[in-house]
């Protein structure tokens, strides 16, 4: 029998849609909190404290906030498997990493200087991503295999909800700064909170307790892709995904003036209106695909196809020359990332090395390949713009051939139908 059909050894709740609810209004919580600050708040507090240099202030910012989240989501999910407490082993996680989240953002918020917003963003990575490795636990913990596709659909939308509703929020308070960093992640905390309170969390006897072998402490951050093929095949699948949209989420503005002549001054309405036309493509087949996952079977199909719809999306942008063949293409991108979010989550659940007793730690793990490209595009895209002559549709291309190898990396895993 495949290991995604076995069965675990530790008792399932029953859940209900109430807690999907719960749990799908914390993840929007913690994009809301964590996000917020990346799309809008912290370039306007960097221009305030560095008007001069606020551009290189954002990078270095942003940069090392970054590697604070690649290692800090995988080691705090592996505390988390270890955690035996009366709270349980997953909400002392939510709860400290909400609260130590919010004061890090006030700090961020209230800082005299570029120095101390780098340690308060460091902070807020740290704490963040901490509530991020127990969230995502939180689905094999919780969740049986029979509708882990279908709660995976409604979690792959609240990344885009939390963005529009972060800037929602910071339009409604925009004449303070820190208010704008506040009230989001104060909304958003109090989403974590709930979901804390009412959870109905698992708990690991001391005497179940593996022990916190600091000489093991690498383990937290690696997985063996020799010994557990399946993992390394997904996560490198969720990895070139996310390389994509990375590169299209930082260079889209560039190709919207370079390659169909936006001016600047009118940059942010056809921004706003490519990111309107990806989200609502984004959301409608994000709660679905997850849910005919769940009642085919079936996970490598879609992923395999929608990361291949995403690669095309892509390359209809890279050689549009008008705006509907544009809008047409960042749809394309919509649905294949909507598609493939849904179901890459249940599908790295189903092929988890060890479900009972690392799921947060290899789920952290897991989410590296969400962060990583992150410090990866920005040196990769210097390199295809030198060698394109600055031709900005080259990296449109770029993210067609890497939604292909995500699409390709699917194909080998055995483990997950």
């Amino acid at each position: 029998m495949s290991t995604a059909l076995r069965t675990e050894s530790f008792a399932r709740p029953r859940i209900g849609w109430g807690f999907v609810v719960l749990y799908a209004a914390a993840y929007v919580g913690t994009w809301l909190a964590l996000l917020t600050p990346i799309m809008v708040t912290l370039a306007l507090r960097l221009q305030e404290l560095a008007p001069n240099n606020a551009a290189n202030a954002v990078s270095l910012v942003l940069s090392v906030g970054a590697l604070f989240a690649l290692f800090g989501n995988p080691i705090c999910g592996w505390l988390s498997d270890r955690t035996a407490s009366a709270w349980g082993m997953r909400r002392p996680w939510l709860v400290g990493g909400a609260l130590g989240g919010f004061a890090a953002l006030w700090l961020v918020a209230t800082a005299p200087s570029v120095g101390w917003v780098l340690v308060g963003w460091c902070l807020v990575q740290l704490s963040f991503n901490a509530v991020l490795a127990p969230l995502a636990a939180l689905l094999p913990d919780q969740v049986p295999l029979s509708r882990r596709g279908t709660v995976a659909g409604f979690l792959s939308v609240t990344t885009c909800i939390g963005q529009m509703a972060g800037t929602g929020l910071t339009n409604l308070v925009s004449g303070s700064t820190t208010a704008m960093f506040l009230v989001p992640g104060a909304v958003g905390v109090a989403a974590i909170l709930v979901l804390a309170l009412m959870l109905p969390d698992r708990h690991l006897e001391p005497s179940e307790k593996q022990p916190l072998n600091w000489r093991h402490l690498l383990r937290a951050v690696w997985i063996n892709p020799f010994h557990h093929p399946d993992f390394a095949f997904v996560w490198a699948g969720r990895f070139f995904l996310m390389l994509g949209m990375a590169f299209l989420l930082a260079y889209q503005p560039f190709y919207l003036m370079s390659q169909l002549g936006v001016p600047a001054r009118a940059l942010p309405d056809y921004v706003f209106q490519s990111t309107v036309v990806q989200g609502i493509t984004f959301f409608i087949v994000g709660v679905t695909s997850g849910k005919l996952s769940d009642l085919t079977g079936r996970r490598k199909p879609f992923a395999i196809g929608a990361a291949a719809l995403y690669g095309l999306g892509a390359l209809i942008v890279a050689f549009a020359h008008s705006f509907p063949v544009f809008f047409f293409g960042m749809a394309l991108t919509g649905i294949g990332m909507g598609t493939y979010l849904a179901v890459d989550l249940a599908l790295v659940t189903d092929v988890l090395p060890d479900k009972e007793n690392d799921a947060a730690k290899d789920l952290g793990v897991f989410n590296m390949a969400s962060t990583l490209p992150q410090i990866v595009a920005p040196a990769t895209a210097a390199v295809i713009l030198g060698m394109s002559g600055g031709n900005y549709a080259a990296i449109f291309v770029t993210i067609a051939v890497v939604g292909g190898l995500s699409a390709l990396v699917i194909v080998p895993v055995k483990g997950a139908r």
